[in-house]
């Protein structure tokens, strides 16, 4: 007797969405995610965009650092290329629908650029040479004045559609929720195509894929652009939700919180970028609400927020790397094929 589902073409075994199940659990999703906004508080959809384009940022990032194995210290610098780009094109009167892609391309110009020492440099030395980039886009914003204000920052116009200005947080909802759910849709299917298998093969061995026939340097700067182009559209929609950006909205610690989403996550997992992602944006706010309700007994804690915010931080990454160093996603992954299997072990 038959019984599940059996894949009978290599296009079903292939689907990013194996079961009807699945399908249908993601189509709820997508309803309630866009329900959110229509009933949300002002606090919480703050939270949501913020939590969105987290999710864009870190799934570039992981694109780089976990699918193609180059470690890079120099995602703030491309969220500050993304924002600035972003600053100036709108207040030349450029509609956002063309400021976005082109606040994208770039800071993938720059991504690519800094990607050119990958061709000798690894590990650490790369992580060096992308902490050299970013002090470098910092020297920059901060003295290029005409174009980025300096030390004051700049102000970024709302964005608008058919003279609709969508200054509000619930309508950048509209716009920033579809743009990260295309992203992450092109991050699934990127890495079911020969780019995507190739920037894995670099992770795993490059000495190997190259022996193989990639083009193991023309694959690493492919992926810093890719990496980046996430990243500086995920600047671009931060410009807009922020307003105004200064070299204050883009410190090194950016990088790194960051670079704990994808860990917390799972490297090499688009999942992973989004449950990391989730995670991180949301602990501080956590954090802020458990602070703000013990005041009244506990009125130092306020003031202990910024420390303890850092400590939890060091300590959530330190606990992960010892007893969960796959991340979420494979926990998840245990837990989804554990009722699968339900009752058997196997």
């Amino acid at each position: 007797m038959r019984s599940g589902e059996f894949h009978t073409t290599y296009r079903a075994d292939m689907a990013i969405f194996e079961t009807v199940r699945a399908r249908r659990v993601l189509a709820v999703f997508l309803v309630v995610l866009f329900a959110v906004p229509l009933v949300g508080s002002s606090y919480w959809l703050d939270v949501l965009n913020r939590t969105a384009i987290a999710v864009i940022a870190a799934t570039g990032l992981n694109i780089l650092t976990g699918f193609t194995g180059q470690i890079s210290l120099g995602n703030a610098a491309f969220l500050a290329i993304g924002a600035y780009a972003t600053a100036w094109l709108a207040s030349h009167g450029v509609p956002f629908v063309l400021v976005i892609p082109a606040a994208g391309i770039l800071t993938a110009l720059a991504g690519m650029v800094f990607g050119v020492p990958s061709l000798r440099l690894k590990g650490l030395y790369l992580a060096m040479a992308t902490l050299a980039a970013h002090f470098i886009v910092e020297f920059m914003v901060t003295h290029w004045d005409s174009v980025t204000g300096g030390v004051n920052g700049t102000s970024v116009p709302p964005p608008s559609l058919f003279g609709l200005a969508l200054g509000s947080d619930r309508a950048l909802a509209f716009l920033i929720l579809p743009a990260c759910i295309l992203h992450l849709w092109f991050a699934k299917n990127l890495f079911r195509t020969r780019v995507g298998k190739a920037f894995v093969a670099i992770r795993d061995q490059d000495i190997s894929a190259e022996v193989m026939g990639v083009q193991v340097f023309r694959f690493k700067v492919l992926a810093f652009g890719v990496s980046s182009f996430y990243v500086g559209v995920a600047g671009s929609l931060l410009a807009y939700h922020a307003r105004i950006i200064s070299p204050e909205n883009f410190p090194l610690s950016l990088a790194i919180d960051q670079l704990g989403m994808i860990i917390i996550g799972g490297l090499g997992s688009v999942l992973g970028s989004i449950l990391g992602a989730i995670f991180l944006t949301l602990l501080p706010e956590v954090l802020r609400l458990l602070t703000s309700a013990l005041s009244g007994e506990f009125p130092a804690l306020v003031q202990l927020f910024a420390p303890l915010k850092l400590g939890v931080f060091g300590i959530t990454i330190v606990l992960f790397l010892i007893f969960e160093p796959d991340g979420l996603a494979a926990r998840w992954r245990r837990i989804r094929n554990y009722f699968r299997l339900y009752p058997f072990s196997y």
